[in-house]
């Protein structure tokens, strides 16, 4: 379709359906045909029937041809929510001159621009394109016309209704209605005045509403028109009428009577005008208000508050107010579903102007999350949410019918934009991986400083949205390694002078903090100083974002720094800086028995489920499975009510929590909420997983027994929950390169000398590729390394700090000094080139089924048993597993017959926790292959994994 632009393709894409079909095609037909988004076709669609090249049939759903078919009427359907006749978000955003200064809220019947503009010319009513004109305001919509049509000039109103309800907006609208009725003129005045503003000083109040005569008070030293004579032809709106004083209620009522006033002060003059009073009020009228000034305001209409108004207006109303964030960035904004359902479903006291406020603090900080983690998108998810949003979802079940009605037709995902640049489903996708080269940790702290500082945030919020936790960095640094290194061994990878330095230095703060620092320390100081001096001598700034907070809570090994990085600046002839002097204090006070302590911590696991006994069950079985009592429960019966649920898991959270964090591992539902909302309100640190499964609890409970870290623990019980989905991708690269990834905490200096030390000692490297990369952001770290997975065959992890990537083992920097590590390299080579020889041996095998996809899968599921039965199987037994099982499953697809397993029942009953934790693995296989491996086979693999484990 070359050529063609969009609308051409739709138009010729309508005709090749419809001849197939023999008939009209809807626009989710039409969107499934072309694989584009629905609501971007329906727009399209909407256009070629403006512009009279198709026809459309109204109904449900409505059909579209481009065939003279027989026309009908359009026939407005108010209570059909996205359904196809309702347009496209896109067509919201068009409405760029909104009535009132684009805060005016549109009907869904008024759709675009130009649709808006005929809709005016015919109907000349700006109150039926209010939302919820059928519905809610259907009565206070006929008060107000009947209002404004009164001959001769029109009914004086109150409007009454609770804060943000929108009695301003209402008014306003109602002032172009009677100019579309040709009650007032077209260049009638509108004057808005807040009784409030001036409360506090009634008599200045009086004088802007009537004017003030020359010398009526002090300061009055002329004549002052007062707002009811500029009102003069138009309407005045008197918002908060109730902070008007009794005297200014008993002139605005005079005047009402007789159809004058007088200027305050003036007792001779009057001023005649042709003016109708709309006032508003939060208050009962009788509270406040003087009988006699009530009595002359013929209508009252009372406007609702958003708990009274139906769910589907209220959806419509954030679509306004998305749409309108949207055209303030510039740039598509696109909410999750479950965001919607919390906005639909939340408390919100304030009424509409609350609602608005929220949808903009959501935006605002899903826009702040763009521009920090330079996203591709702007994305408001459920954690973007104010606390009392989220807790929307909550309500989800006592409005199931309604929400459901909303939403059935939304994706996972909603796009909010006017602009026409996406032309299909929204989908996540991973951002590009960066060129794969080492940048410095201070580079990165110094490109997210410098974008938070644009925005004048203070030190406080650009620590917290920084989110290095330095400390653990260190601790986790410090403790990972050695203490058997010599001097000689650390010279490979750091310069002789520096590591004299380091001994200086540590014998002088010794002997000053009373304190023996041992070869962690010392081995740690020497790779940190050896990237620090480089980059001080090519005068690179060096930032530490928590400076302050070192210097107050170690001062003294502060100040023991500041002595002793004069040897290094004598030595090196450079000038240390402050910032640095930091880091070198967190080395002295970091590392001792308290701290080492508090890395015995373990992240805390807690199942939620529905059903009187669901989560106990699973905990039961996967405590039994791993040894030990570790993984609680909480069973959520069907009739309790989640707001109930949440506060019963507010009161176990606290029970558990541990400095390292905790994981809620939960089926589905408002449940899946949970998380972040405790999260929010007990200010914790909490992750959550739905869907889950007893091999995910047994997972999880695993690695926290483990001491994994909390990140560490969800990433791998997502990447179980993933397995599934990752290996049907159809983009399996038959030889994938290998690399390794070197790491160190500090920057380019240590991981480009553990690079070198490889390079110059690992034989039969070639089509290995060494990668370094910092891992002060674990969060950039590991979403590099996924990026990289995508491309290449991850041979290992090099480095001072072990971040525990799933399926990759890590190798010390210490140990690749050491000789022993690269020989433990060279055997992971030797093992991976083993599995692609028999890869390629199994293609001339097994020609029906694709080897590069069936290998990956077993290797997948070896990986799962290691990881579960928290054992390593020999690499030969791999072999020989990967090998059985592959041809296993040609046979079964095959339909032939399983050998037979002698004393089947006695194995099993011997070994029960084996067989349940490698039918779980085997479970993917038989998933994918669509095959049963039966228990005679799978007791072959249970006694190949047993006798061929070393423990770990």
């Amino acid at each position: 379709m070359g050529g063609l632009t969009r609308k051409e393709e739709v138009m010729k894409c309508l005709n090749e359906l419809e001849n197939d079909k023999k008939r009209g095609v809807t626009a989710a037909e039409l969107s499934s045909y072309m694989g584009l988004d629905r609501t971007n076709i329906s727009r399209y669609l909407n256009e070629l029937y403006k512009e009279k090249r198709m026809e459309k049939k109204d109904g449900r759903p409505v059909l579209y041809s481009s065939i003279k078919m027989l026309k009908e009427d359009y026939v407005s359907n108010e209570h059909c929510i996205l359904n196809e006749e309702n347009i496209s978000n896109e067509d919201y955003i068009s409405n760029e001159d909104y009535i009132s200064n684009k805060d005016y809220i549109l009907n869904k019947e008024n759709i675009s621009k130009e649709n808006k503009q005929e809709k005016l010319v015919e109907n000349k009513d700006s109150l039926e394109m209010l939302i919820g004109a059928k519905q809610s305001l259907k009565l206070p919509i006929q008060q107000a016309k009947a209002a404004i049509l009164y001959p001769p000039r029109g009914l004086h109103t109150l409007i009454l209704g609770e804060t943000g309800v929108g009695k301003s907006l209402f008014a306003e609208v109602m002032y172009y209605f009677a100019k579309e009725s040709n009650m007032i003129a077209h260049d009638a005045p509108f004057v808005r005045f807040n009784c409030a503003d001036y409360a506090d000083n009634p008599q200045l109040v009086v004088a802007q509403i009537f004017g003030v005569k020359k010398g009526a008070f002090t300061g009055a030293d002329c004549d002052k028109e007062g707002l009811l004579k500029k009102a003069d032809g138009g309407i005045f709106f008197l918002d908060e009428i109730h902070r008007l004083s009794p005297q200014g209620q008993e002139m605005l009522f005079t005047f009402i009577d007789k159809g004058y006033f007088r200027l305050l002060g003036d007792t001779e003059k009057k001023i005649k005008v042709e003016v109708q009073i709309i006032a508003a009020t939060t208050e009962q009228p009788q509270s406040f208000l003087l009988k006699t000034f009530t009595r002359r305001i013929p209508m009252i209409i009372v406007l609702p508050p958003l708990r009274e108004r139906k769910l589907e207006e209220r959806y419509y109303l954030l679509n306004e107010f998305i749409i309108a964030e949207s055209l303030r960035l510039g740039k598509s904004i696109y909410i999750s579903k479950n965001a919607i359902r919390s906005f639909l479903l939340y408390d919100c006291p304030n009424n509409i102007g609350q609602l608005k406020s929220d949808v903009q603090l959501s935006c605002a900080k899903a826009f702040l999350n763009y521009k920090i983690n330079k996203n591709n998108y702007i994305i408001v998810d459920q954690s973007d949410l104010q606390p009392r949003v989220q807790k929307g979802i909550m309500k989800l079940q006592e409005h199931r019918k309604e929400i459901d009605c909303i939403s059935k037709n939304m994706t996972d995902i909603l796009r909010f934009s006017n602009e026409d640049n996406l032309s299909r489903n929204f989908e996540l996708e991973v951002n590009q991986t960066e060129n794969p080269q080492n940048k410095s940790f201070y580079s990165i702290i110094e490109k997210k400083i410098e974008v938070l500082k644009k925005q004048k945030m203070d030190e406080t919020s650009i620590n917290d949205i920084l989110n290095i936790d330095f400390e653990r960095y260190f601790k986790k640094y410090i403790n990972t390694i050695t203490t058997n290194f010599k001097k000689d061994e650390i010279s490979k990878i750091v310069d002789l002078r520096v590591i004299t330095v380091v001994e200086k230095m540590l014998d002088i703060a010794s002997e000053k903090l009373q304190r023996e620092f041992n070869q962690k320390v010392y081995f740690g100081l020497s790779l940190h100083l050896q990237g620090s001096i480089e980059r001080i001598s090519s005068g690179k700034k060096i930032y530490h974002p928590k400076l302050n907070v070192v210097r107050a809570e170690c001062r003294e090994e502060f100040i023991v720094a500041m002595e002793i990085v004069k040897i290094v600046e004598k030595e090196f002839n450079l000038d240390v800086p402050l910032d640095e002097i930091g880091y070198i204090t967190m080395f002295l006070s970091e590392y001792n028995d308290e701290n080492s302590e508090q890395l015995e911590e373990k992240v805390s696991v807690l199942v939620i489920m529905h059903g009187t006994s669901t989560a106990s069950s699973m905990v039961e079985v996967a405590n039994s499975l791993i040894g030990e009592e570790y993984i609680q429960a909480l069973d959520m019966p069907l009739t309790m009510k989640a707001e109930y649920m949440l506060e019963k898991a507010k009161e176990k959270v606290k029970e558990m929590y541990t400095e390292k964090g905790l994981l809620i591992l939960v089926d589905m539902g408002s449940l899946i909420n949970f998380g972040n909302i405790i999260s929010n309100e007990l200010g914790i640190k909490v992750k959550t997983i739905d869907m889950v499964t007893t091999l995910i609890v047994i997972e999880a409970g695993r690695k926290a027994i483990n001491g994994r870290n909390l990140d560490s623990i969800y990433y791998s019980c997502q990447e179980i929950g993933r397995t599934s989905i990752q290996m049907s991708k159809e983009d399996y690269k038959n030889d994938k390169e290998f690399i390794i990834i070197t790491t160190c905490f500090t920057g380019e200096g240590a991981a480009e000398r553990i690079k070198t030390r490889i390079n110059s000692n690992f034989k039969n490297i070639e089509n290995v590729s060494i990668i370094p990369l910092d891992i002060l952001d674990k969060e950039d770290f590991l979403k590099k390394v996924s990026g990289l997975k995508e491309k290449y065959t991850i041979l290992a992890v090099v480095g001072t700090v072990n971040i525990f990537i799933e399926g990759v083992p890590f190798v010390s920097a210490q140990d690749i000094f050491m000789e022993q590590g690269i020989r433990y390299l060279e055997n992971l080579l030797d093992i991976e080139r083993d599995f692609l020889k028999v890869r390629k041996a199994l293609i001339n095998e097994l020609t029906e089924l694709d080897c590069t996809k069936l290998v990956a899968n077993v290797r997948t599921m070896i990986i799962q048993i290691e990881e579960s039965l928290n054992v390593k199987i020999q690499h030969d037994a791999q072999i020989g597993i990967l090998i059985h099982v592959s041809f296993l499953i040609d046979k079964l697809k095959h339909g032939r017959n399983e050998i037979i397993f002698k004393d089947l029942e006695d194995y099993r009953y011997k070994y029960i926790n084996e067989f349940i934790l490698i039918r779980q693995s085997v479970r993917i296989l038989e998933q994918i292959y669509e095959v049963n491996i039966g228990d005679d086979e799978l007791a072959y693999m249970v006694r190949m994994v047993r006798e061929n484990v070393v423990t770990v």
